[in-house]
């Protein structure tokens, strides 16, 4: 009977999340906030839904999670990430160790806590968020080691953590035994990114050689590979959230069947995970229990944001060649968001003492900080002087197999400021086997000639064999970027 209901209720929360996403956006804030705070509206203290199931919450978090870790890599360019990769897994260990013992220190000074209550709100608070710092970061121009960096390590460090809290929350006030967790911590860890890497290479290989009878299937694959390699490596009891992550990244920047479609249905069911998910945390909170928390959570957060961020950025990028405004930019960019609030809820099931506390501060952390941080993003990369070094001139690639043919439709998007503009077809030299053989242009399509010039915004559609098809993406992307001369100018197209 309640079906209606409950199905108008649900339309009505995600398309008013999809209102706040555009609200949100031009303030510079996380879209997380008008989820949570959307939460709260129809919560207890407002439209009166009782939500109080930490248990149910947490599996729902972190099933959330798993598909927004799955997006985060399904949309990061390697291209841009892959010098990054060393920095970024030194800050998401290293970097997070010391960000944990500054911060616990912290608590057990200034809020007199127990050790395992102080450990375990330094560990929840030391992963950055992936979605915030995707929705945050992306709209930015920052130099794409440093983007890179700050993506790549969002992505890696909730592995480390979700170890750490899992042994905290079962630890019952007796201290770990350090060298069994660092171990257990390097096996998860190590073992999680080959098992990702292989779902994600071998994933892609079958896809690139079985022809889907529909192209919007495809999407489904790569995502459904993806949360099996969680699967997978949880059973195996290795890091899931790093193997999920990995293979996302793999699978998102193989040479895969309608790529571009795939990324944008990773990016539609990343905000819906994204928006049920923030709305449950914010569901989940109790308002009156907040105010008697913020004081508590000031003085913590501004601890993780001035002193512990910072100390473990530097200390972490040691060796790495980062400027002293990339570190202090890295430092202001470590955004907290669900997944410090979904892993507060870890302590709460395994009934540690003082963790409903803990949760509260955490939640408070979150708004106050995201609310300080988010909108000051812009402001802080220009003190830092930090500039966009990203070429303006890449191209849209979709692929469609032609099985039978041993061939691949490519279809290329030429952007507004291309040097491909002006171009003649016989100027580009595409390797024998490619072949341009439709124009798109204002709406009107055309079979060109070779002396037919090409302009910006045109969409082409290039037939290539699988033998060529890499060299012909390469040197239509180098002369996109550098002209017809791309070659004398050591352009690649890589």
């Amino acid at each position: 009977m309640h079906l209606e209901l409950w199905l108008l209720l649900g339309s009505t929360l995600v398309l008013s999340a999809i209102v706040a996403v555009r609200l949100s956006h031009r303030a510079g804030l996380p879209s997380l906030l008008a989820y949570m705070g959307l939460g709260l509206l129809i919560g207890e203290s407002g439209l009166g839904i009782d939500f109080d199931n930490a248990e149910l919450a947490e599996v729902l978090g972190l099933a959330a999670l798993v598909l927004i870790l799955a997006e985060g890599g399904i949309t990061t360019d390697w291209r841009h990430v892959r010098a990054s990769v060393p920095a970024a897994i030194s800050v998401s260990v290293l970097g997070t160790l010391i960000s944990i013992g500054v911060v616990a220190g912290a608590a057990m000074w200034l809020l007199d806590m127990n050790w395992q209550l102080a450990f375990l709100l330094a560990a929840v608070l030391a992963p950055t968020d992936a979605a915030a710092v995707f929705s945050v970061l992306r709209r930015l121009p920052l130099p794409s080691r440093l983007t890179g960096l700050l993506e790549a390590e969002s992505g890696f460090n909730d592995a480390p953590v979700v170890i750490i809290v899992v042994t905290l929350s079962t630890a019952h006030a007796s201290v770990p035994n350090l060298p069994e967790l660092f171990g257990v911590m390097v096996y998860e860890l190590v073992a999680g990114g080959l098992i990702g890497f292989a779902i994600g290479w071998l994933g892609a290989y079958g896809l690139r050689h079985i022809a889907l009878p529909a192209s919007g299937l495809y999407p489904i694959a790569v995502l459904s590979l993806s949360v099996a390699a969680y699967g997978v490596t949880a059973e195996l009891h290795a890091s899931g959230f790093l193997a999920v992550y990995v293979s996302a990244l793999v699978l998102g920047n193989s040479r895969l069947p309608h790529r571009p479609a795939t990324r944008g249905f990773a990016e539609g069911i990343g905000w819906l995970a994204q928006i049920g998910l923030f709305v449950m945390l914010g569901l989940l909170a109790s308002p009156d229990q907040l105010p008697a928390q913020i004081v508590p959570a000031l003085i913590i957060g501004s601890i993780l944001l001035l002193v512990a961020r910072p100390i473990s950025v530097v200390l972490s990028t040691i060796g790495f060649r980062l400027s002293w405004g990339e570190k202090m930019f890295a430092s202001w960019a470590g955004l907290r968001g669900a997944v410090p609030i979904i892993l507060a809820t870890i302590p709460w099931v395994n009934d540690v003492e003082g963790a409903d506390r803990l949760f509260s501060i955490v939640f408070a952390i979150v708004v106050v900080f995201t609310l300080v941080q988010g909108p000051t993003l812009p402001l802080v990369a220009r003190w830092c002087r930090l500039k966009n070094d990203d070429a303006p001139r890449e191209l849209g690639v979709e692929a469609a197999p032609l099985e039978e043919l041993h061939a691949e439709l490519l279809e290329i998007r030429v952007p507004p400021d291309s040097l491909l503009g002006g171009v003649e077809l016989f100027e580009l030299r595409l390797p024998k086997g490619a072949s341009i053989t439709l124009v798109v242009r204002d709406g009107t399509s055309f079979v060109p000639g070779a002396t037919t010039a090409l302009q910006g915004g045109d969409t082409l559609l290039v037939i290539a064999t699988e033998d060529v098809r890499d060299l012909t993406e390469r040197r239509l992307r180098a002369i996109s970027r550098r002209g017809k001369l791309a070659g004398w100018f050591g352009e690649t197209g890589g």
